[in-house]
């Protein structure tokens, strides 16, 4: 019977501890480079929509409080 000091044990488990270690490292990398495409993806439409809205012809701000209600 192993004693829980044995040391073949205790390197398994740090072996198995350091393979799943480097699976979620894969994982959350994987993670943070698609957020970082989406993040650019959004940063261009932004950019795109600001363009289009500064190329348009920009009502002046009405406030619907200066207007009369139609029954007026």
């Amino acid at each position: 019977m192993h004693s829980p000091d044995d040391p073949d044990l205790r390197l398994t488990a740090l072996e198995i501890k350091a393979s799943f270690t480097e699976d979620l490292l894969d994982t959350l990398n994987a993670l943070v480079a698609r957020q970082q495409q989406q993040i650019e993806q959004l940063a261009a439409q932004v950019a795109l929509m600001r363009s289009q809205a500064a190329g348009q012809d920009a009502a002046p701000f009405r406030s619907l409080r200066d207007e009369l209600p139609p029954h007026y």
